[in-house]
């Protein structure tokens, strides 16, 4: 049996109990101009600074740590869930970071991002995979702070998604398993109406690939909100499947997609820049942040019907 310690403080708490209660936060509804790419931009530099975080060092403990301390700054209740997992058949510890924001509804969306980089590479800093998703993630967070989320809506940090050897049922996506199991455990994986993904989303050549094993609903919602965005010739489907932190989700009967570039390259079509040294900063951009996340927005507002949020000029435009 895996051991697992949760590290929280009082916001945590706090919030939990509001939920508990029936007592969300009142705020105005999600608005797809507070974000800001340049933000998402500036929390990428910061976090690809704290150095390498491969699975089971060091370094990706204190990336979670330093993850929970910016959730709790922008105001969110924030939890880093320790556990122990078989690597390639060896025991290592892993850790979770989820922020929470409790809403009146009982619907939960939650966005997600993997945080460890792939070991093995030198130099790697990893500011595409997983920077980016890191990015926004916490631009979400920053430009929600104040909203009226119509959702219990949960932002997860993902430790281990990177393999050590080979993808299988002890290597890779440790993180995200071990979050869709606690859903289900904990009975709110019922409740879940949207699992959003966000992967290698910072390429100044924006384009967004959808694996094809996603669910159909989640991957219609988002190529509506690419064409609502004016993006849709840069969303389209993948030639087939990808996996990705939003697998186990929909092992476990969860609705998700997977928003992810999986043409990180030199030239159109190439993905010469995943796993190697050139996955750095220079490759990345304000705008195709700021397009990820209003993407991932839209996507769980249009999959889950709520149509408060309107469409206006963005920072990137102005």
């Amino acid at each position: 049996m895996n051991r697992f310690v949760v590290y929280f403080r009082r916001p945590f708490m706090a919030a939990a109990l509001a939920l508990a209660s029936g007592c969300g936060r009142e705020g105005p509804p999600p608005d797809l101009a507070a974000l800001d790419g340049g933000r998402a931009l500036a929390e990428v530099r910061t976090f690809v600074a704290l150095g390498p975080k491969t699975a089971g060092t060091d370094g990706a403990a204190r990336a979670a740590l330093w993850i929970r301390d910016r959730l709790e700054a922008l105001g969110w209740a924030a939890e880093v869930d320790e556990f122990e997992d078989s690597s390639a058949g060896r025991p290592m510890i892993f850790r979770n970071v989820v922020g929470r924001r409790p809403s009146r509804s009982r619907d939960v969306v939650l966005f997600g991002a993997h945080y460890d980089t792939k070991g093995g590479i030198e130099p790697f800093e990893g500011a595409n995979d997983a920077g980016s998703g890191v990015g926004v993630l916490l631009e979400l967070a920053r430009a929600g702070a104040g909203w009226g989320w119509p959702w219990d809506t949960r932002l997860a940090f993902f430790d281990g998604e990177e393999c050590r050897i080979a993808y299988g049922p002890d290597d890779g996506l440790h993180g995200s398993r071990r979050l869709a199991a606690r859903a289900v455990r904990e009975s709110w994986s019922r409740r879940v109406r949207a699992v959003v993904i966000v992967d290698m989303v910072g390429d100044r050549d924006f384009t967004i690939t959808l694996p094809r094993n996603g669910t159909p609903a989640l991957m219609t919602a988002a190529l509506e909100a690419a064409a609502a965005l004016g993006l849709r010739d840069r969303v389209r489907l993948a030639p087939g499947a990808i996996l990705d932190d939003h697998q186990p989700f929909l092992d476990a009967g969860m609705p998700a997609v997977d928003l992810i570039d999986f043409e990180y390259g030199s030239a159109p079509g190439l993905n010469d820049y995943w796993h190697t040294p050139q996955d750095t900063l220079d490759k990345l951009s304000a705008e195709s942040l700021g397009h990820a996340a209003r993407l991932a927005l839209l996507t769980a507002l249009r999959a889950t019907g709520d149509k408060r949020v309107g469409l206006s000029r963005t920072r990137e435009s102005e």
